[in-house]
């Protein structure tokens, strides 16, 4: 029996204390894990200039896509684990975790290797400037000489939150972010390696952190892992079946943000300067919501496996309402100090006035953005991957693309904001809908008939 003592049994208890108890060290792991990024960028931009700072920022894109799949695989880890875990199937739990480890480690060599050969090929796609080329090319490369690190450590995370751990995760998360810290200035300046610099400070970083997760993962029996064998081809059936349109998701979503920033660049550089520190602030602005998803996810799964569908709906009720409180609050703090936040990434007065405006207007509508993750948390983890791939697809084609496109038509720069807010008002209506009369709760992913020893 591996050692239960960090791992919350989500299957009872007191659901609103377990709710805040759960999601807080995954909304630290994420402030951390966003840290990261900037980390690398302040140090690249002060200590290198503009140039590298735009070469890391176009691989950068690469990445993100790279880690969004990656983030949609262990969405598939994160229902089929949970749902084990809940099921207390201890047996289950070790053949799944064993598919995972396998699948995981010849997709992040197979992927390493061809990123490592296709990166300059992958921004040329993306029409770098070729002056930054070269610099991008060799940060891009390295980062992919990585991968397993960089799946590695997002996976452990991911299956200890699944069995109700979100504490030891944050530990990790912590010692990359830390190792960072120090190698950063170390490789980039003392050792004059440049961008290869930052980029080698990350994957060893990573690998620290990954290395460490392993160790003290097997020392302190925190999750049954067992010597790699070849998975039954139903345990990779099921994983691509929910790991895929997962996967695709998170595609849909980063190709949705691409598509609004069309939208963005047609007024010129004050708004994309602008837009570009909103989206900074955004992306910390939306980790509460972000880490409730999470949270609610793995306490839905635990109970989705053993079909206590009241307990599914209250874990629900209590999530809109924590994430509602929290948001709204947020909200308010956006709306009196979005200048001041604006002014920490940007001086450039243009820029500063339409990110306040832009912030102002979208903050009133945070709550309703959190709606989505938390309704979808749930139905992702019951396993109707492809339900919120197609609720994806509404809230940013059908929704959030077209109406920042027609409000911006309708009232210039303003109308971005509008069209954005809206669709995220919307968007969570459509949630409420499918989480309500949606067939979700039918999914069954595992046959009695793969229960046998």
């Amino acid at each position: 029996m591996f050692e239960m003592k960090r791992q919350h049994d989500f299957t009872q208890g007191n659901i609103w204390r377990q709710l805040i108890v759960f999601s807080w060290p995954i909304m630290l792991a994420n402030l951390l894990q966003t840290s990261f990024q900037l980390i690398d960028s302040l140090w690249v931009g002060n200590l290198l200039g503009a140039h590298a700072l735009g070469a890391v920022a176009v691989s950068g894109t690469i990445i993100f896509t790279v880690l969004s799949f990656i983030i949609g695989l262990n969405n598939a880890a994160l229902t089929i684990l949970s749902q084990q875990k809940g099921k207390k199937n201890e047996d289950g739990l070790k053949r799944y975790l064993n598919a995972f480890v396998v699948l995981m480690s010849i997709m992040s060599i197979g992927l390493g290797i061809a990123g490592f050969f296709g990166a300059k090929g992958l921004l040329q796609l993306l029409g770098t400037p070729r002056e930054l080329l070269q610099l991008a090319t060799a940060y891009l490369q390295i980062n992919f000489l990585g991968m397993l690190f960089l799946f590695g450590y997002n996976f452990i995370s991911t299956v200890l939150r699944a069995l109700g751990d979100s504490k030891t995760p944050l530990r990790f998360v912590f010692i990359a972010v830390l190792v960072n810290l120090v190698m950063d200035p170390l490789f980039i300046a003392a050792f004059d390696w440049g961008v290869k610099g930052a980029a080698y400070a990350t994957i060893i970083s990573q690998g620290f952190a990954f290395m460490y997760g392993v160790f003290y993962v097997l020392r302190n029996k925190l999750a049954p892992f067992m010597i790699p064998r070849l998975p039954s081809w139903n345990e990779i059936k099921l994983i691509l079946n929910l790991g895929i349109p997962s996967g695709l998701q998170m595609s849909v979503i980063s190709a949705g943000s691409a598509a609004i920033m069309s939208v963005v660049t047609s007024f010129g550089p004050s708004v994309v300067g602008g837009f570009g520190a909103a989206g900074r602030l955004d992306s910390i602005i939306m980790l509460p919501a972000h880490a409730l998803g999470t949270a609610v996810g793995s306490m839905a799964g635990q109970n989705i496996g053993v079909r206590n569908w009241d307990r599914v709906a209250k874990i629900a009720k209590n999530g809109v309402i924590y994430n509602f409180a929290i948001m709204a609050a947020i909200g308010v703090l956006v709306v009196l100090f979005a200048e001041y936040a604006v002014k920490l990434f940007i001086q450039e007065e243009a820029a500063v006035q339409f990110a306040t405006k832009y912030l102002r207007i979208i903050a009133l509508c945070y709550p309703f953005l959190g709606i989505n993750f938390i309704l979808n948390g749930v139905v992702r983890a019951a396993g109707a991957m492809y339900s919120v791939l197609i609720l994806n697809i509404i809230s940013f084609w059908i929704l959030r693309y077209p109406l920042s496109y027609l409000f911006s038509k309708l009232y210039g720069d303003t109308g971005i904001a509008i069209g954005m807010g809206l669709s995220f008002i919307i968007s969570s209506v459509f949630a409420f809908l499918y989480f309500r009369y949606g067939k979700w709760r039918d999914k069954v992913l595992f046959k009695k008939k793969t229960q046998h020893h």
